[in-house]
């Protein structure tokens, strides 16, 4: 078994750039790729292009000290990590384009030996598909001891450099060796415990995990729906509910966003179609949140419309898929702002997201869309919409009283 010296970690999003890092602070030399320029300049000059507690830090100290660096080009290496997106297609089946791009941007780089890791969150058989097409453009190293794994992240944005360390992990080879390997180049960092497993079964634990959160809120989305007709509190209900010493409801929201609890459960669907019920119905009911949320809306602005004679003006607060973040992947704040700038043609939005400083592209072009302080979103407003319970939003409370309020959160409720 050859020692691993060098790393290269393809993609350098919220789980490549943060791994790069931890494995660098801890003797790695790391090689970081990404297609994106801005992201590539960002990580060379000790930065970062996105917010995530302390990874600047431990960015800019691994850079200064010469052990860590980006490039748009794969170099070569002892160990790859592979960390790009999988989004689902528009019938959430799984796309594996971008782990299929980097799989022949680094095939041309080997030389035999080499540990290839698929990090990214995939369906079973992703890890195999990755290696078969490998393989396919470099014939000549089918019997020249590459190894691949499937090592899928379990941290929570805003915590990554400190779960990154603390969390267990698993480690599904294709071999029994491959995972030790792997195994070896984790423990570098992980301080977790570490299980080792099949490729397949890494993949699948990966989508359970996410899957069985997706089931519990959606549990707690479609009491929020019985609760609205029924006229109950749901909070209320919930905090009384989850007295019950084997009961803990997890909270209602305006649907369910960020990449892992959003898509990979579709994974698990498109793999079973016709047994994953319980798991798509949680999808449909999570995915129909946001329409459920727009629907309040539309009934408050007819309420002000009726009184004052105009469009109303609506403020929506957070766009982030959750608190105290930046990240909008996938994010229903994101979406149901959107579907708010289109339907409410005549209406001025007024967004507020303290942790960006633009307009994400699909709501900069909306005329009817600023983007504005909080001060400013509640002193304009007819209608306040919050979305994400951010900690700067727990103070208004108080201000909002005169306006018409849809708290998808609770936020102001619990403060």
């Amino acid at each position: 078994m050859s020692s691993i010296n060098t790393v290269a970690v393809i993609g350098l999003g919220y789980i490549g750039l943060p791994t790069a890092a931890i494995l660098a602070e801890n003797g790695m030399t790391v090689l970081g790729v990404d297609v994106s320029e801005r992201t590539v300049a960002a990580v060379n000059a000790g930065t970062v292009p996105f917010v995530e507690p302390d990874l600047a830090e431990f960015v800019q100290r691994n850079v200064e000290a010469g052990r860590l660096s980006a490039s748009r080009e794969t170099p070569q290496a002892d160990a790859y990590i592979v960390a790009v997106p999988t989004p689902f297609k528009g019938d959430h089946a799984p796309d594996l384009s971008y782990i299929e791009s980097a799989s022949r941007a680094l095939s041309p780089q080997l030389r035999g030996g080499e540990l290839v890791i698929l990090e990214s969150t995939s369906p079973p058989g992703a890890t195999e598909h990755m290696a078969e097409v490998i393989l396919e453009a470099r014939p000549d190293l089918k019997d020249a001891g590459l190894e691949f794994a499937h090592c899928p992240e379990r941290v929570l944005p805003g915590r990554v450099m400190v779960e990154l360390v603390t969390n267990d992990r698993i480690v599904g080879g294709s071999t029994l060796a491959a995972a030790r390997r792997a195994e070896e180049l984790y423990r570098t960092f992980c301080e977790g415990e570490i299980l080792l497993t099949d490729t397949r079964t890494a993949e699948m634990a990966k989508l359970v995990e996410n899957s069985f959160r997706d089931v519990n809120i959606a549990f707690a989305n479609e009491l929020s729906l019985i609760c609205a007709e029924q006229g109950i509190d749901v909070w209320e209900l919930i905090e009384l509910a989850n007295h019950h010493p084997r009961v803990n409801i997890l909270q209602p929201g305006p649907g369910v966003g960020g990449h892992c609890i959003a898509v990979d459960p579709w994974f698990i669907v498109d793999a079973a179609p016709s047994t994953a019920r319980l798991i798509r119905a949680a999808r449909e009911i999570n995915d129909a949140k946001p329409r459920w949320v727009i629907g309040q809306v539309k009934a408050a602005a007819f309420d002000v419309q009726q009184e004052t004679g105009r469009a109303p003006v609506v403020a929506a607060l957070g766009l982030a898929f959750k608190p105290n973040i930046d990240d909008l992947r996938e994010s229903p704040a994101l979406n149901i702002a959107v579907d708010l700038a289109d339907q409410f043609h005549a209406s001025s939005v007024l967004v507020v997201e303290p942790h960006v400083d633009a307009l994400p592209p699909r709501l900069a072009d909306k005329p009817n869309v600023q983007l504005v302080t909080a001060d400013e979103a509640v002193a304009q407003a007819d209608i306040v919409l919050l979305l994400v319970d951010h900690d700067a939003f727990a103070g208004l409370g108080e201000r909002v009283r005169d306006k018409r309020v849809i708290d998808t959160r609770g936020q102001w409720r619990r403060s």
